[in-house]
Formats: C-alpha cells, sequence, structure tokens
C-alpha cells in the first residue's frame, strides 16, 4: 500500500441526532484484511438510510459502532487487496454496495471482495456510484423476496425515487404488468421509464385503479401498505422496505407479507452492470455535489420527492 496516504478524509457521526452531528473528519486510511478490498472512492450516493443512520434510527447500526461514517455505496478504483483476494487488482474499477460497515461517504472504503463487481463501462464513476444500494434493493425485492414473474400483475409503490426508478423498470423488463404510484413532477418521470400505468396518488386512489394484483412492492409504509391489502388478489405477495407488514392481515388475505433489508452481492451487481450496458435498464441522477458538500446532498434527500438518485463525486 505503498501508494495509499496514511490519513484521509470522512463524514462522520459521533453521536446520533440532525445534521449538525455530522462533521469532516481526517482519519486513518482502513487497511484490507484478507478478503477484503480497499477501493478509492470517486462517486457515492446518498440514501435515505444515511438519514435514518444519522438519527439513530436505523437498527443495525447502534451506538457501539459510533464514530460511524456515512455512505452506503460507491464506485472507485481499488487501491489494495487482502492476502486472500483473487480477481481484483490495483487499478481496476469497481463500484458496491458495501452493507453495514465503516461508510463510503470518505476518500476510501473496504469492501468484501463478494460485493464488488466491475463498473458498467458506460458509466461514469458518479453515473455508477448511484447504482449499487438501489438497485440491489429493487431486485432482491421483486425476484428474490416477491418471486416477480412474467405474466404477473405489480403494483409499485413511490416508483419516481432511487429505487422506484429501478424496480419499475426491472419489473417490466421481467415481463410483468406493472402499475406505479407517483405524483408531480415524478408522474411524467416513472412514465417515461415505459411502466405500464402511472397513478397520481395525490388525484386518485390506486384502490380504484387496481386490483388482483400479484405482488404489492412497498417503498412507503403506513397507511398506504394498510390500504394494499385491498388490492391484493388472494395468495399474493406483499413485499417492503419499511414497515414489517401484519401477519394478521397476510392470514385474512391469504397473502405472504414480508419486510427485508438489502444484502451486498456483487454476482447480482454485474449482472446489473450488463443491463445498464446494454441499455436495457438506466441510472436517473438528479442531483450532483462534491465530495465537500455531502451535508447538502443528505439535505436535499432528507427534503424528499428526489426523482431518481443524488451522489457525491471526489474532488480530484
Amino acid at each position: 500500500m505503498s501508494d495509499v496516504p496514511d490519513t484521509m478524509r470522512a463524514f462522520r457521526i459521533s453521536r446520533f441526532g440532525g445534521p449538525e452531528q455530522l462533521e469532516l473528519q481526517r482519519v486513518t486510511v482502513p487497511r484490507p484484511q484478507r478478503d477484503e478490498v480497499l477501493v478509492r472512492v470517486l462517486g457515492s450516493s446518498v440514501n435515505p438510510v444515511d438519514i435514518k443512520t444519522r438519527e439513530g434510527h436505523y437498527p443495525l447500526i447502534r451506538e457501539d459502532a459510533l464514530p460511524f461514517t456515512l455512505g452506503r455505496d460507491c464506485a472507485g478504483v481499488v487501491a489494495a487487496t487482502g492476502d486472500d483476494v483473487a480477481g481484483w487488482k490495483p487499478g481496476q474499477d469497481v463500484y458496491a454496495f458495501i452493507g453495514q460497515g465503516q461508510g463510503t461517504h470518505a476518500e476510501y472504503v473496504v469492501v468484501n471482495q463478494a460485493a464488488l463487481a466491475r463498473k458498467p463501462s458506460t458509466l461514469d464513476h458518479r453515473l455508477a456510484s448511484a447504482v449499487p444500494l438501489a438497485a440491489l434493493t429493487a431486485w432482491q425485492g421483486l425476484f428474490e423476496h416477491g418471486m416477480l414473474e412474467a405474466g404477473e400483475k405489480v403494483l409499485i409503490h413511490a416508483g419516481s425515487g432511487g429505487v422506484g426508478h429501478f424496480a419499475a423498470q426491472f419489473a417490466k423488463l421481467s415481463g410483468a404488468k406493472v402499475w406505479v404510484t407517483a405524483s408531480g413532477g415524478g408522474v411524467d418521470f416513472v412514465r417515461s421509464l415505459g411502466v405500464d400505468d402511472v397513478i397520481d396518488y395525490k388525484t386518485q386512489h390506486f384502490e380504484d385503479a387496481v386490483c388482483d394484483i400479484d405482488l404489492v412492492y412497498d417503498l412507503v409504509g403506513g397507511q398506504t401498505q394498510e390500504r394494499s391489502w385491498s388490492v391484493i388478489r388472494k395468495g399474493g405477495r406483499l413485499v417492503s422496505t419499511l414497515n414489517e407488514p401484519s401477519q394478521i392481515k397476510a392470514g385474512e388475505h391469504g397473502a405472504m407479507a414480508l419486510r427485508y433489508t438489502a444484502r451486498p452481492d456483487g454476482k447480482t451487481l454485474a449482472r446489473i452492470g450488463e443491463l445498464l450496458d446494454d441499455g436495457a435498464v438506466r441510472v436517473v441522477v438528479c442531483g450532483q455535489y462534491a465530495f465537500d458538500e455531502v451535508p447538502a446532498a443528505l439535505a436535499c434527500v432528507e427534503r424528499g420527492h428526489v426523482h431518481g438518485k443524488i451522489v457525491v463525486h471526489a474532488t480530484l
């Protein structure tokens, strides 16, 4: 690691709370363990989980993990590898969802080798960094947990966000019939992704637009999730990234229901990269910020109604 500096800059929290808890600190560059890869971060994306983590509302990051660097996914260049790493070498362009370790809003991050994939060749590091967490969340929710198949009907709540805009495209690509809820400028944005129909939830109740849905993919929770039971067919599924669905309600409707947390998966991420390079799927970035502007990027996501993704790029 002769070309790697001893220290780096990272945006960290030392206690949970509001935006004032986020600090730019100089810390030691992590050293990759035997199955890890050190990545020089050239792009990272901002996700709602960053806000939840900062506030102390993300159960997988507890107080004993502080101080903690925010950021869950990135694109960059391999800087060094652990002794047992095979297939990765310094200089390769990569991207990854890192899981629950110290985060990517930093100049370097360590990533388990199994989480890495080659960066899509058609995307620069900024665009590529917008993909991993959102795309893997959507893929796992629809296909691994939701078991979506060609010819089925799926309703995706909040289709204009980071996860939602990938879910809409994956579902349509799979051969499903796809309805998506959105509002305002999000309606035309989601329609441009090629879905079958967009329901403006501010002017129309989705219960009046759909019925006998095979899979509800819930990215909203709360009352939206509760209302969704009425549109699921008997034997259908409800999959959520937020609230744990009621198993009592699921039983009443003869449905399967679950909440899940996305996991790192380099093999699936590589497959998604192929879809991006082939033009079958696109990533939409609606805002880009310099590394020093991470607090402003988080504030943008915290305000809500983001169409696509917000990314942070390295200051080169």
